[in-house]
């Protein structure tokens, strides 16, 4: 599994609780770290001394109390926000820390004499940090935002993104009115109709002992309390600061770390982990390891390695164990609950005598301590109905009956028949949860059966690698029928940017992210090389390259009109107009050194923004286009942009354009498609997973090409 790199709204709301508790520090010294976009808070506690506040919103977004230690050293020259925030905060106290609804957004407020300082930490997107001041107008932010439905700029007014449904705080009534509106199963709804994600929709239908895959449609009253119950209990935990924070690790010798959570999940039952006293602790300890993990895998070898197969097959084995039990136990259980039935009504009488006191009791007005206390007088003169009430609550509007042994809890206003019948219900409910279960077991025993499967193509690979040698090099193989692809995979530098190779086999590299635009233009950009960019806001730096990073430029490369066209679709296939739903727009084309950091006098460039000098050339009403495919040799792996550059290179492709569906939708759509085209299904689960396939794809809806 990928290492946690962003903070989830449920982290949030426990570190929100936990940062609370440092209310009265004072801020002695505040400094920005431009390269991590990491701030860092140097304050001083009464209780605690030295306390260290990190904000990071770059490739991690996280917030915590850090170790002194822990801390970078001070950068000698502090950029002109961190002097900004010297100046509004030094000796400011902390006043409060609150989460932004249920979004991923944390505020931390300071007060100094008469002035008030909010800071506000974005850590979701791109991640962002505004200072505001106490009308909540933007007095500094690190990135400038301006969209559609929000802007944050200097000056401006700041605004929050649209407030989400926030589950931890909703009734009944509107969480099951929320659920039923939905046309998917519970855990996509609990992800996104209720804002919970992936891995809490799976904790909760874990806890509540319902199906992941379960239709709303076939989720009944139960199953919605169950669920209900466990977001009041998620809830509750949070509110109260009852946390029980853990570190996770990655299966396997290497103890890298993988995921930092407020309390243990029944999730990661299965997984190695570390419990830290507090929930910034754990945090801590994570962010200042996890990417010394990533290097440490990343530098035990390179080219082909094998895959732990023993341990995922004794892992999978583990939780084939853990899920036979669980189906024994709700054997047990359900067999519990009828024979719970049975005993009411081979008890009839004296249940019956018993509900029936009750009942009178309650219509003659007589309290509930009053009913309790006459049960316990007619216990001590050995009235048999007395003497089998164990317990009555009035808070519950129950009675606890002893029965042969059994304690059997009862709805005091219900008769015998209707506390039987509930019972039964009960029963029924847990037999549906045992069938969910089973269906959860048989897919883990494929599982299995798979990664016995992969254990078994890759000690033949060799074998199939040799004969692969020995055949005509002019014969095609057919990878999409072959039962077995070997893996052959390398790390290339410009993985990290968007990327393809034109027709005519020349590199194009393109910015993600205004950091990406920065370091392309003043790292990558070569003598030689053509740059390429839309004339639309969000578009990214493209460079189509004349040579690889360790070559000499040579000006007599002839790059062919057909690279520079797919280049130009490339950048304005990945630029807001694919967001935006338009087919196409002019992207101009410029040479290496007509590209420029410098701006005019009186002139500002933002992050990311380059200034042009000269002619440039037009490629008018470029259209988008983008197809994403597999290669199988000479590598394997996803490839993605332009339809004229991908078809020829990759086994299989598919060609999508502007549409409804949402980056991870499509995504995952694809992948099913691949899946489906390949014979070797676990082939295409390593290479090309939704995540992989999600690189390629542009930003904004899109939609298969029929």
């Amino acid at each position: 599994m990928d290492e946690k790199r962003e903070l989830t709204s449920v982290d949030i709301a426990a570190l929100a609780g936990e940062l609370g508790q440092y209310r009265g520090a004072h801020v002695d010294k505040v400094y920005l770290y431009p390269e991590a976009e990491l701030l860092r808070f140097r304050m001083s506690d009464y209780d605690r001394g030295r306390t260290e506040l990190l904000i990071e919103v770059g490739e991690n977004k996280r917030a915590h109390i850090a170790d002194p230690e822990r801390v970078p050293d001070a950068p000698e020259r502090p950029p002109n926000f961190a002097m900004m925030l010297r100046n509004r905060l030094s000796g400011a106290t902390l006043e409060a820390v609150e989460q932004f609804e249920f979004d991923r957004i944390l505020m931390l407020r300071f007060e100094r004499d008469t002035d008030s300082t909010t800071v506000v930490a974005e850590l979701f997107g791109d991640g962002n940090v505004a200072v505001l001041d106490e009308n909540d107008d933007v007095i500094d932010c690190l990135e400038t935002v301006r969209l559609k439905s929000r802007t944050v700029v200097p000056g401006s007014h700041y605004e929050y993104p649209s407030a989400r449904f926030n589950p931890l705080t909703v009734d009944y009534g509107t969480f099951t009115e929320r659920m039923g509106q939905s046309d998917s199963d519970v855990v996509r709804t609990l992800a996104t109709q209720l804002n919970f994600g992936g891995l809490y929709g799976e904790e909760l239908c874990s806890r509540a002992g319902v199906p992941y895959n379960q239709d709303i449609e076939a989720t009944d009253d139960s199953d919605f309390e169950a669920l209900y119950r466990e977001i009041e209990s998620l809830s509750r935990r949070l509110s109260e600061g009852d946390l029980d924070a853990r570190v996770y690790y990655e299966d396997g010798d290497d103890r890298a770390r993988v995921d930092v959570t407020p309390f243990p999940l029944e999730e990661y039952a299965d997984r190695e982990s570390e419990v830290f006293e507090t929930f910034n602790e754990a945090l801590d300890d994570y962010f200042a390891n996890v990417d010394a993990d990533h290097d440490d895998r990343g530098e035990s070898g390179s080219g082909r390695q094998r895959p732990d197969f023993e341990s995922e097959i004794e892992k999978q084995k583990r939780i084939i164990q853990q899920q036979q039990q669980a189906i024994d136990d709700f054997e047990q259980e359900a067999e519990a609950e009828r024979e719970k039935a049975e005993l009411l009504y081979a008890n009839y009488d004296l249940v019956d005598k018993v509900l029936s006191t009750v009942q009178s009791a309650r219509e003659d007005g007589r309290a509930w301590d009053d009913i309790e206390a006459t049960f316990e007088a007619g216990a001590e003169r050995g009235i048999d109905a007395a003497e089998s009430v164990v317990g009555v609550d009035g808070s519950e509007g129950t009675v606890t009956m002893a029965i042969e042994g059994t304690q059997i809890t009862l709805a005091a206003g219900d008769g015998v028949e209707k506390n039987a019948d509930r019972l039964y219900t009960e029963a029924k409910r847990i037999e549906g949860k045992k069938e969910g279960a089973k269906e959860a077991i048989e897919d883990t025993r494929e599982r299995l059966e798979e990664v016995k499967a992969e254990r078994e193509a890759w000690e033949a690979a060799d074998g199939e690698d040799e004969a692969a040698d020995e055949t005509d090099e002019d014969e095609e193989i057919d990878w999409l029928t072959r039962s077995s692809i070997p893996i052959r995979q390398s790390e290339q530098w410009y993985e990290r940017f968007r990327w393809f190779h034109t027709s005519d086999d020349f590199l194009v590299i393109g910015g993600r992210n205004a950091d990406h635009n920065e370091e392309l233009v003043k790292k990558y950009l070569d003598r030689g090389d053509l740059f390429f960019h839309t004339q639309a806001h969000g578009a990214p730096a493209t460079i189509l390259k004349a040579t690889g990073p360790s070559e000499s430029p040579d000006d007599d490369i002839e790059i062919p009109e057909t690279s520079r066209e797919e280049a130009a679709q490339f950048a304005v296939s990945y630029s807001t107009v694919w967001k935006e739903g338009k087919y196409a727009a002019d992207v101009y084309m410029v040479d290496h050194d007509q590209v420029t950091k410098t701006p005019e006098s009186g002139e500002y460039l933002e992050k990311g923004s380059f200034a042009i000098r000269g002619d440039r050339t037009y490629y008018e009403d470029t259209p988008v286009g983008v197809a994403v495919g597999i290669t199988c040799e000479p590598e394997t792996q996803v490839i993605g942009g332009p339809p004229s550059a991908i078809a020829p290179q990759a086994e299989t492709s598919i060609e999508v354009e502007p549409g409804q569906y949402a980056q991870n939708d499509i995504a995952k759509r694809l992948y099913r498609e691949f899946k489906g085209r390949f014979a070797d299904e676990t082939f295409v689960r390593k290479v090309a997973s939704p995540d992989l396939i999600q690189e390629f794809l542009p930003p904004g809806g899109s939609r298969t090409v029929e």
